[in-house]
């Protein structure tokens, strides 16, 4: 009887494939020759024997598992990626898995015909290298496996992926296998995706108790819109397991040595990485090759989706997420940096500044055959601040940075600690290992630059680090070499013991289905809703120009201050050839005139959103100074936004110790709803102010565990609540916006409750979801001192223009409703709602 043909123990049936099931006659005999006679004559021989043979047999059933076939399917694979990375990879994985039980064929597909592939991919495979400690003949015969067991073949419709599928089942069967699993790595535009998705899963899926491993190259969408509408349909043929998403940076040494290094320094680092700690990151990728031949691509895409929203957004997650108790756990770890990308802050126009390089737009114009008056706005260099609200992270600036046409190429992560030491000696005096005024920093460093190589370095002051020697090695520092300020000789400095193409590493990890190393459907997602309002917010802003390579000079240095972003330097000389320059926002002054009868102040919107803030603060300390408080009603929504964070940021002479906050409307959802604007005054105000926790009032739209019941009576009570605390119910200052349709606060016109009458706070309905909203009534509003009306965007240009011309119409307009009985009303528009 063959070995792992079958065996019985104890009545149970085992055979190669599941417990269970049948067993060949042959088998059966052979069982039944130990049987009830031998046990009878020798019952503790029977047993023991049993027992060594089932064992030896179990073993060989485990060897059995490991003896599956795998075929491998390129797409694309007459490509630059494919030729530059993919095969070598592949050849990697053949040479670390061969002889360790599977059996692979590798089938290199594209749309070319089959003797221009055949041609193609015999090149390639001739060009394949072996690991340095591989002798030579034995990598040529390694190289002659290879190519014996690789082929072309042309696939497009369902006949070929259909023929395919046979010809992997009719080898199989041939060579007396059994199917492991198949991988089709997709090479290939996204826009190719489905049709390939329909033909594997119709006709080239393999069968029962084999796996299916799809492999999907970026990019993964333009936008949050773009990204959904791919991963919908993607969905529809594979199941998020069978899918790995592919960000090569996470395959880079230094970059897969983030998570490890951190479990294995827990001891050291628990304390430190932190906000009390951390002074700041860099997460910085630099290029000098411009775009050059990649034009149509960049025009679509540009640098901050080439690169930011990707792979220095990933990185990020690496660094700011929780650490798992077990980072062995691909589940965790991606459970992990979901949460880590929730904990972003939304970022804002003046979270970046754009760059391009001078010799863009005249590229894009030959490549692209674009007229001579074209000028380019796609970046091709972006500087970002983002920050985490969390805990850990509140305050910390994250800074993403990435270019073309730069002074070096260089990749890495620092992490700058903050040094709270003062040293009484001079620096001459100073050891490295024990100075605390020296810098405190980890760099985990990704390739190129002065080193020329992947490294993990960390700060002599700081600690010794534990890494793993197997795979890491510690390296004497390079005499007169300096690194970021610091000689060499101040780091702890490890480099990898053989250097592994990062695609090597993740066809290694999607093979052993390391799903740890690639992207989710649900973190893609998170990651563009993190990046499509800013990349939708820049759409029309106009890059800086610089010239390119070392002549940049201090032309990209940035700054930060609060949430802002800005250039260090002023740009002195405008590039950009035309007939004239651009105009900035410091061309303009402040406007004053009146609207509907009351002031108006108009600016671009930093000037505008500077102007209110100073003005709402003005009022503020008049306020304190002359009644001891100041009550503020906010409304929420997107357009005051900016504003919520100019007052937390940048205006240290506030009297929140003595403010009261209060909300002009509330949708009816739980306070912590991502749509209450509760949530987004807590979300960019709140939680970076110090206003006393019985000084903030939110709407009661949550009581009883219903949410704006009338029965609850949560209207009643907010009003008996201002009547208590802020005298004759009139706000110091409210705050409020205009809708496209001419609505205020959550007053409509297709709803005409609150715009008069006795009641001080209602409940509305919405054209909006969510529909059911609370609102401060017009009477209400109208007793305030001092009522601001924001009023931003092009969007709004239309209703500023008719509301201008309209008198007191709230039903139509509930805005034209708003006329304080004894307080002032000011208008603040920003030149796109005012003039278009």
């Amino acid at each position: 009887m063959g070995c792992c043909q079958g065996c019985c123990l104890q009545g149970r049936l085992w055979s190669p494939g599941d417990l269970g099931t049948a067993v060949p006659p042959a088998a059966m005999a052979s069982c039944h020759a130990w049987g009830p006679g031998a046990t009878l004559r020798h019952p503790g021989f029977w047993k023991m024997l049993t027992v060594a043979v089932c064992m030896a047999l179990l073993g060989c059933l485990q060897a059995q598992e490991h003896q599956g076939h795998v075929s491998i399917i390129l797409l694309g694979a007459t490509g630059d990626l494919a030729k530059k990375y993919l095969w070598q990879g592949l050849f990697q994985l053949y040479l670390d898995e061969a002889g360790k039980g599977h059996s692979f064929s590798f089938h290199g597909s594209a749309l070319t015909t089959t003797e221009k592939g055949q041609e193609f991919m015999a090149k390639v495979l001739e060009s394949l290298s072996c690991p340095k400690d591989v002798a030579l003949p034995r990598c040529a015969e390694l190289k002659d496996q290879f190519q014996q067991l690789s082929q072309y073949r042309h696939l497009k419709t369902s006949e070929d992926y259909l023929a395919l599928n046979k010809d992997i089942e009719a080898r199989v069967q041939r060579e007396g296998l059994w199917e492991a699993g198949r991988i089709f790595y997709f090479s290939v535009p996204p826009f190719a995706y489905a049709d390939i998705a329909r033909n594997i899963n119709s006709s080239c899926r393999p069968g029962p108790g084999a796996w299916l491993r799809v492999v999907l190259e970026k990019p993964f969408g333009h936008d949050l819109l773009s990204a959904q509408q791919l991963a919908t349909e993607l969905g529809s043929f594979f199941q998020e397991e069978e899918m790995y998403r592919v960000d090569h940076y996470l395959g880079k040494q230094a970059v897969a040595q983030i998570l490890p290094f951190r479990d294995q320094n827990r001891k050291f680092l628990d304390g430190l990485w932190n906000r009390h700690h951390v002074e700041r990151v860099e997460i910085i990728m630099k290029e000098t090759v411009d775009a050059e031949g990649r034009t149509s691509f960049y025009e679509k895409y540009g640098v901050i989706r080439d690169i930011l929203q990707n792979h220095l957004t990933e990185i990020l997650t690496l660094v700011a997420m929780e650490l798992p108790h077990n980072v062995s756990s691909w589940e965790a770890v991606l459970l992990h940096k979901l949460q880590a990308f929730q904990a972003l802050r939304g970022l804002q126009k003046g979270s970046a500044v754009l760059g391009q390089y001078q010799a863009y737009s005249k590229q894009v114009r030959r490549e692209l055959q674009k007229p001579d008056s074209f000028h380019s706005l796609t970046p091709t260099f972006a500087g970002i601040l983002a920050h985490m609200d969390n805990l850990r992270w509140e305050g910390v600036p994250f800074i993403l940075m990435s270019g073309k046409a730069l002074d070096e190429r260089v990749g890495y992560v620092r992490i700058l600690f903050k040094n709270r030491a003062y040293c009484a000696q001079s620096e001459k005096h100073w050891v490295t290992d024990q100075s605390q005024c020296l810098p405190c920093q980890i760099i985990f460093y990704i390739g190129h630059g002065e080193l020329g190589s992947p490294a993990v370095l960390v700060s002599r002051n700081l600690f010794r680090p534990s890494l793993p020697s197997k795979s890491w090695k510690e390296v004497e520092g390079q005499p007169g070499l300096r690194l970021f300020g610091r000689p060499l000789s101040d780091y702890y400095v490890y480099s990898p013991v053989r250097e592994q193409d990062a695609y090597s590493i993740l066809i290694s990890h999607i093979f052993h289905r390391r799903k740890g190393s690639f992207i989710t459907t649900e973190n893609l997602l998170a990651s563009w809703v993190f990046w499509t309002p800013l990349l939708d917010s820049l759409v029309h802003e106009v890059p800086r120009i610089y010239p390119g390579g070392a002549e940049n000079g201090h032309l990209l240095d940035f700054e930060f201050s609060g949430n802002q972003l800005s250039f260090s330097q002023q740009q002195l000389e405008q590039l950009v050839p035309g007939p004239g320059s651009v105009p900035k926002p410091s061309d303009f002054q402040v406007l004053r005139a009146k609207y509907r009868e009351s002031p108006l102040i108009s600016a671009w919107p930093e000037e505008l959103i500077a102007k209110l803030a100073n003005d709402i603060e003005a009022t503020a300390v008049q306020a304190v100074r002359r009644f001891g408080k100041f009550h503020l009603a906010l409304s929420g929504g997107s357009s005051p936004i900016d504003l919520f964070q100019q007052l937390a940021m940048g205006h240290y002479g506030f009297p929140w110790a003595h403010t009261h906050l209060w909300l002009v409307d509330e949708r009816c959802v739980p306070l912590w709803d991502p749509e209450s604007n509760f949530q987004g005054l807590q979300a960019h105000l709140l939680q970076h102010v110090r206003v006393p926790y019985y000084n903030i009032h939110p709407m009661p739209v949550h009581l009883h565990q219903r949410l704006c019941a009338e029965e609850d009576q949560g209207a009643q009570t907010y009003a008996e609540e201002i009547s208590a605390l802020v005298t004759n119910s009139s706000f110091d200052l409210v705050l409020l916006g205009m809708g496209p349709d001419g609505h205020t606060a959550s007053l409509f016109p297709q709803s005409p409750t609150g715009l008069d009458g006795e009641q001080l706070v209602v409940l509305t309905k919405s054209p909006f979801r969510p529909y059911d909203r609370m609102s401060l009534s017009l009477p209400l509003i109208n007793r305030a001192r001092k009522v601001a009306v924001l009023v931003m965007g092009r969007m709004k240009r239309e209703i500023t223009t008719l509301v201008s011309r309209v008198g007191y119409e709230p039903k139509k307009w509930p805005i034209s409703g708003v006329l304080p009985a004894s307080g002032q009303l000011v208008w603040y528009m920003d030149y796109e709602a005012f003039l278009g």
